[in-house]
């Protein structure tokens, strides 16, 4: 089964720039850069997950996925990656409840400054409606915990959606993630589902106005947990980046504020707790 979100991945045309745009955010250098089958990539690690920028890079299949993901939406968010027990019974129990994984084969990660295979397969994106979904047999990412003023690990990752019923099904029924809260609320125009994956949240948004449709879900954006949100905005706004002012998050003793720039295209909020 499912354990936890291994990795994050953007896909970008400009590697270097959103290196150094993503090692203001986090505070530091990425771990390292490779270079496998037609991709350059960037990969920093977090407290609790791993993030991928991917550019394209000469020949291979991967490096044409991502040119056909820039030709088609432009830069952003790309892929998620999830940590499972044991790759074999994880693909079988998910055919029998019709993901059908495809064929395993060598994902590239970085490790140690070099490119490592990890077994991996494919979830079609047509099951997974438009959210590209791998499956990796690779344990939860040691935990890198950086300074207090940078984004220390991913809170939650927003996934938006035409149709919340059938998010229900994929995240709670087939992929097996805990749902924790299911609510619709007019003030914000939206029905909001949380659903648990390891120590981060997977949240589903479905806008109340726009109805329900069969439109492809899409990636909404990332929420990064910093231990100091002051400190982090400060120094943000000091190297000239755009952010909005700090106001009161939804979740009780929660601060945020959002990062207007920098980001590659990702909607992207800073949440620091009180306390």
């Amino acid at each position: 089964m499912i354990t936890s979100i291994h990795h994050i991945a953007l896909a970008t045309g400009d590697l270097d720039a959103a290196s150094r745009d993503y090692a203001l955010l986090f505070g530091r250098a990425p771990d390292g850069v490779i270079a496998a089958q037609g991709t350059r990539q960037a990969w920093f690690s977090t407290a609790n997950i791993r993030f991928a920028l991917i550019a394209p890079d000469g020949a291979g299949a991967p490096g044409d996925a991502v040119r056909a993901r820039l030709a088609a939406a432009g830069e952003g968010l790309w892929a998620i990656g999830y940590c499972v027990d044991d790759l074999d019974k994880t693909a079988n129990l998910f055919e029998r409840r019709g993901l059908a994984p495809g064929a395993e084969y060598a994902r590239a990660v970085e490790a140690n400054g070099a490119a490592n295979g990890v077994r991996a397969r494919n979830l079609p994106v047509a099951a997974t409606h438009g959210i590209e979904s791998i499956l990796l047999a690779a344990p939860r990412p040691a935990p890198i915990h950086g300074a207090v003023d940078a984004a220390s690990g991913l809170d939650h990752v927003v996934i938006r959606t035409a149709d919340p019923e059938r998010a229900v099904a994929l995240y709670g029924a087939r992929l097996g993630f805990d749902m924790r809260l299911d609510r619709s609320n007019p003030a914000w125009g939206a029905r909001l589902l949380f659903f648990r994956c390891g120590d981060l949240v997977v949240e589903i948004a479905h806008e109340l106005k726009g109805g329900v449709s069969q439109k492809p879900d899409w990636f909404g954006g990332l929420s990064w947990r910093v231990p100091d949100i002051a400190a982090t905005r400060d120094r943000l706004l000091s190297a000239g980046r755009n952010l909005s002012e700090t106001r009161k998050g939804r979740r009780p003793g929660s601060h945020v504020c959002t990062l207007r720039d920098g980001t590659a295209n990702v909607p992207t909020i800073l949440l620091g707790l009180d306390g």
